[in-house]
């Protein structure tokens, strides 16, 4: 008798590639998850079905809270315990039922079928172990697991084998996940963001891993990412999740190239590229204004579509081969030929405003007034100025205890009201030096000037950067605490910083666990700025959100950068991002500055090997036109 596991869903999705690898490793369906909380549920998955063949590589896609993460957890038998009574479907890796299965048989799926590289390292490495021996009990002996970390690009790969994960970057940690996931030779992969943290060159690197672990042992591999571009650079087919549900599913060049959904040619329209004209405001989708009850019948897209119509209102569309495409399939009412030629045309975009803010079609690049622009000559006075900077850390223990050199001899300034962005790979030294311009690294030596007015700092992770157990008001007002007002003058401060973020004053009653990832990124602006800095510190605030909420982000720093007048420094592993918001671009390896020019000219005509390395490796696809 065959297997079930071999016989791919027709409507789903991998029949070809199953056809042609001999099978499938992983098939979900009608698959529906939902979480409770204080007595209330919420469907967090409704109704998917997927199948991911042997050997074939899926990229699914979509926005923070469409459903991606918790469609890996379920593959990975790991929902959380608020989920378990709620789950209906099939779920099944190599034959074992990762839903309803006993904890011990979902154990022995992951110890031997699965690997995981997941978003946030620090989240499942063990802290108390050194990362070599984590690597080793995943299944590879000493050499093999320098091997593997020399193969994901981990600089000194020998001294890495004995250090713990607290002593190395976010890169690097997420290199070291990434190390434990393929040590066992697993038959899938589930991999949820696992270039979020890395720089263009380790995530090319990352990428190639993947695709040489399926070519030479055959495995499978789920690819989480809200990047179209890291997507397409692997995927045979991509899969696109709004709301819980798959919106659209097809070959990569299909769906990337004649896009059947309008959220995916929404998605499509926010991506950021080199080529994106820097003089106009991103395009961002509309927001969202349904809520969970409404989502219930009808398209969920429906708010935010240029395209609905009656029917999508009163009757759900279900994912069918209505594309003609073959394997080509989209959950939407309207003909795919109307979605390619209206949805993906790109219009004008704007930024929430807040109650009583205007909305603005563009905003302009040009540098507040005194700021020194590029080549012309001006040169008032610096608001940041870093002379001969060296910064080191202290790494190993014992004999391989050592004093490594982060920062080394770095020299650069920036004018009031201009911009830099600092671009270079994990561990380069560009997280750094921004924390010592903001007093949060010691300087060993050198001399670090910033202008009156301080610098304040918007982190990478905005939700750990947050009080858990403070509202966002009161947040906001001990920022304001210093200037001792009063407690009316101080509602109407947290009022106006949240109106400047585009978010409604009664935010400002909730804690950050109640926002989603983008609000609390927007509050953490908004705490940097309710009192004006003179220069705004920003550490990779953008690569943890999906492509509109980046392009929204980075309009709003846009934005508070001319209507502020604030100097900026931006440091970015995302090379389309530090075109779009430094005036200037400085390129960093290895603790030193390479490369420092305007900011076309560095990515247009780049003069170093380095930064030529890192503009190649940048993902781009094809707009959808």
């Amino acid at each position: 008798m065959s297997d079930p596991m071999d016989t791919p869903n027709a409507g789903g999705t991998a029949a070809g590639a199953a056809a042609r690898t001999g099978g499938v490793t992983a098939s979900i369906r009608d698959l529906h998850v939902s979480l409770e909380r204080d007595g209330a549920r919420s469907a967090v998955l409704r109704g998917v079905d997927l199948d991911i063949a042997r050997g074939e590589i899926v990229g699914l896609v979509g926005e923070s809270g469409s459903g991606k993460s918790m469609l890996a957890m379920s593959l990975l038998g790991l929902l959380p315990d608020a989920a378990r009574p709620h789950i209906s479907g099939e779920v099944r890796v190599q034959g074992t039922d990762m839903a309803h299965g006993t904890d011990a048989e979902r154990a022995r799926a992951r110890r031997t079928a699965l690997g995981a590289v997941f978003q946030d390292p620090m989240t499942s490495l063990n802290p108390t172990m050194r990362v070599g021996r984590q690597i080793v009990e995943a299944g590879q002996d000493r050499a093999g697991s320098i091997a593997l970390l020399d193969a994901m690009g981990v600089p000194d790969p020998a001294m890495r084998f004995s250090v713990y994960p607290h002593e190395l970057s976010g890169g690097l940690r997420q290199r070291v996940m990434a190390a434990i996931a393929m040590a066992g030779r697993p038959a899938l992969v589930v991999a949820d963001e696992p270039t979020t943290a890395l720089d263009v060159t380790v995530q090319a690197q990352l990428l190639d891993l993947l695709r040489e672990l399926r070519d030479e042992q055959g495995c499978s591999v789920l690819l989480i990412t809200h990047d179209l571009g890291v997507a397409a650079q692997i995927a045979d087919r991509i899969a696109v999740m709004y709301a819980g549900r798959l919106a659209e599913v097809g070959p990569t060049d299909a769906v990337l190239t004649a896009p059947a959904h309008p959220y995916t040619a929404g998605l499509m329209r926010s991506r950021l590229s080199l080529g994106l004209d820097r003089d106009v405001r991103l395009p961002t989708l509309p927001p969202d204004t349904l809520t969970p009850e409404q989502r219930l019948v009808g398209c969920p897209y429906r708010a935010r579509c240029p395209l609905a119509f009656d029917r999508c209102v009163a009757e759900t569309p279900g994912l069918d081969a209505s594309v003609p495409a073959p394997g080509h399939a989209a959950a939407c009412w309207a003909p795919a030929e109307v979605v390619r030629t209206d949805a993906a045309t790109p219009r004008t975009a704007t930024v929430a405003p807040g109650p009583g803010r205007a909305s603005r079609p563009v905003a302009t690049r040009a540098a507040p007034a005194g700021a020194a622009r590029v080549g012309d000559g001006t040169a008032p006075a610096p608001a940041v100025v870093v002379d001969d900077v060296v910064c080191t850390y202290v790494t190993g223990h014992g004999r391989r205890r050592r004093t490594v050199e982060a920062v080394r001899g770095m020299r650069f300034d920036v004018a009031a009201g201009a911009s830099l962005a600092i671009v270079g790979e994990s561990g380069s030294g560009k997280s750094t030096i921004l924390r010592a311009i903001a007093g949060l690294v010691p300087v060993r030596s050198g001399h670090i000037r910033v202008a009156d007015g301080g610098a304040q700092m918007v982190f990478q992770d905005a939700g750990s950067s947050l009080t858990p157990w403070m509202t966002v008001g009161e947040t906001l007002a001990e920022r304001l605490r210093p200037q001792r007002l009063g407690r009316t003058e101080t509602d109407r401060r947290v009022s106006e910083a949240l109106d400047a973020i585009g978010l409604p004053a009664s935010v400002a009653r909730l804690r950050p666990s109640d926002l989603s990832g983008g609000q609390r990124q927007r509050v953490a602006l908004a705490r940097a700025t309710v009192v004006r800095p003179a220069v705004l510190l920003c550490d990779e605030p953008t690569s943890a959100l999906d492509a509109s909420l980046a392009a929204t982000t980075l309009n709003l720093i846009r934005d508070m950068r001319e209507e502020l007048a604030m100097t900026v420094l931006f440091v970015t592993h995302d090379l389309a991002v530090a075109r779009l918001m430094g005036d200037r671009i400085a390129v960093v390896e290895r603790g030193r500055i390479v490369e420092l020019g305007a900011a076309d000219a560095v990515i247009g005509d780049p003069r170093e090997p380095y930064t030529r390395t890192l503009v190649a490796s940048v993902p781009e696809i094809a707009v959808a036109r």
